[in-house]
């Protein structure tokens, strides 16, 4: 199976292609390389591989990718994902995360490919209370800027399915977690802030809630959704392993053996929805798809990672502090 991955040098992707070449598969990856993608997550495998430095803004850029390669399935990760940098820069999501995608979606049309993978989100579904889970039949109510452009994303891949008959499978993952994760997100950012002895933010009082899935079980998700999954299905992709943001933070302390006085209340997020979770019964009844891997042993393996290599981690924080001050400048 000849394959296309989008946004293959990130955290997500980069899980993915490692799993694919072990498999046999041969694997083109497109990445513009912004701030958040990176090469080194793709070392290991790099000689197994065919890299493109392409933004999936860039139409013309991407034709001669498909001319070439002509894949047999997209696999699509490329987008802005950060919640907080949509709500300062929101522009970004839309063109990347929409346009960046229809771009894709004609390609394959046209190129004939025969699955398109859409990753979607389940920050499309909006917020919950404590009780209940979504389903991949609840209605799609995005709150931020990038959930809204996730939610077009998902969306426009639903209709070149339904007018063109395109074979788009959407996938709808919970929080993801683990080794190479930029350092944006709540996860890596606790566990530098906590290496370094600083004060760690946390919104409001802590107590949203968050689904969190291992890197691994998702990039297995998804190939098992490439391989089994039905065009034009949606599967929600999720671990039943809930935590209050609060409670994640004070788990890395643990880890790290650091005080809890480092935590820091700050002003909440514009918008913060309060609780994400999803009912991923139907990818385990029709695909044989459950996550396997518990939260404390997915966490523990993470803080280890990082503290292994917190060269990179380091190096990371410091691109990201000069990217905010650019973001600031402007």
């Amino acid at each position: 199976m000849k394959l296309l991955v989008t946004g293959g040098a990130g955290f997500i992707g980069s899980e993915f292609v490692r799993q694919a070449v072990k498999k046999g598969c041969q694997v083109a990856v497109v990445d513009a390389l912004t701030y958040a993608g990176d090469l080194e997550r793709l070392k290991e495998i790099n000689s197994y591989i065919t890299f493109y430095h392409v933004d999936i803004r860039d139409y013309h850029g991407l034709k001669s990718v498909f001319e070439k390669e002509k894949p047999s399935a997209v696999i699509h990760f490329a987008a802005e994902s950060h919640v907080d940098r949509s709500i300062l820069e929101p522009r970004a999501f839309l063109q990347t995360n929409i346009e960046g995608t229809f771009n894709l979606l004609e390609l394959s049309r046209s190129c004939g490919v025969e699955k398109f993978i859409n990753i979607s989100t389940d920050e499309v579904y909006g917020e919950l209370g404590e009780e209940g889970r979504f389903t991949e039949e609840s209605p799609l109510k995005p709150n931020s800027p990038y959930s809204v452009s996730k939610t077009s994303q998902d969306m426009l891949g639903r209709a070149y399915q339904r007018t063109y008959g395109l074979p788009v499978i959407t996938v709808r993952p919970s929080n993801n977690y683990g080794p190479w994760q930029y350092p944006e997100k709540l996860i890596p950012v606790v566990i530098v802030k906590a290496l370094r002895n600083e004060p760690i933010p946390v919104y409001g009082t802590g107590q949203n809630i968050r689904e969190w899935l291992f890197v691994s079980d998702c990039a297995e998700a998804i190939w098992t959704i490439l391989e089994k999954g039905k065009p034009g299905e949606v599967y929600n992709v999720s671990s039943g392993e809930e935590r209050r943001n609060i409670e994640v933070v004070k788990a890395i302390l643990d880890l790290l053996g650091k005080p809890y006085d480092l935590i820091e209340f700050v002003k909440d997020r514009p918008g913060h929805d309060y609780r994400y979770a999803m009912d991923a019964g139907k990818i385990e009844r029709e695909l044989g798809w459950k996550a396997e891997t518990r939260f404390e042993e997915g966490l523990e393996l993470t803080v280890k990672w990082y503290v292994d290599n917190r060269d990179w981690l380091e190096k990371k924080v410091r691109d990201l502090a000069e990217f905010w001050r650019k973001i600031y400048q402007k």
